[in-house]
């Protein structure tokens, strides 16, 4: 197993926190309507090869051994599975999201939450919306120190920072700009608890669960981006045409790096 190392920039998320994110200044405003004779897109996401071992921290180095021990492999590690393939080999946590999409049924998201128990964050990956909240619930009787951060090749900005954040949590903003979309978190007191965020502007997303599966309908007809995003394996886009009360299907693949 790879041994995790404090490195600071891959973060996630811990604790009670409310989080608005504000992003793509210059984006065309999705427009919401009615869509008649809508088509659906269906697929599965599939993962080949050897599945990366989890990583793994030894528990004495970290405070609050005793409560987050509870989950360890039983040799003094927590171990954090960053990528779950069903016996099938269908992708778990992997974004699906129409990009190009300017108008379409109604774009009605739901508050996003995660949740921290057990020295972990649930789930792994979650999306939040442009001017929406994800409410991060602390469970656990121990405090942690959240770190969020957004980053690429044009650099790193921290976008929110609350040390000895305690069970009765907290409420921030954080904005994503420069056209980011994506932001890690990760406790700075417990480094295995980590999570990730995929910002979205329409209502066009999915996330594939267990065997890989995902599906999105009430697809106007016509051309379209579609991209699969996954925070370890990587992105793929691929153009889909669907026509009017058509069933598409979608196959992705992953390959192990």
């Amino acid at each position: 197993m790879k041994t995790a190392t404090w490195t600071g920039l891959w973060m996630m998320i811990c604790v009670s926190a409310l989080l608005s994110l504000g992003w793509l200044e210059n984006a065309e405003a999705y427009e919401s309507g009615t869509v008649t004779d809508g088509a659906i897109v269906r697929g599965k996401v599939t993962f080949k090869g050897s599945v990366p071992e989890p990583k793994e921290f030894k528990l004495h180095r970290y405070p609050d051994r005793a409560f987050c021990g509870e989950l360890s492999d039983g040799n003094g590690h927590r171990l954090l599975k960053e990528v779950t393939v069903g016996q099938e080999g269908g992708l778990k946590d992997v974004v699906i999201v129409i990009e190009d999409i300017q108008k379409g049924k109604p774009f009605t998201f739901t508050d996003a939450e995660v949740e921290a128990t057990m020295c972990q964050f649930l789930p792994f990956v979650t999306v939040v919306s442009d001017k929406r909240r994800v409410t991060v619930v602390n469970r656990d009787p121990v405090a942690h120190d959240i770190q969020g951060y957004a980053y690429d090749l044009a650099g790193v900005d921290i976008v929110l920072h609350r040390p000895a954040l305690n069970s009765g949590g907290t409420t921030d903003i954080v904005q994503l700009v420069k056209g980011r979309k994506v932001f890690t978190m990760q406790c700075g007191m417990h480094p295995y608890m980590q999570n990730w965020g995929y910002a979205i502007d329409n209502p066009y997303y999915a996330v594939t669960d267990s065997n890989g599966s995902f599906a999105l309908a009430d697809l106007p007809a016509g051309t379209y981006q579609i991209k699969a995003w996954h925070p370890i394996v990587g992105t793929q886009v691929q153009k889909i045409t669907v026509k009017p009360n058509e069933t598409v299907s979608l196959d992705l693949s992953f390959e192990a790096k």
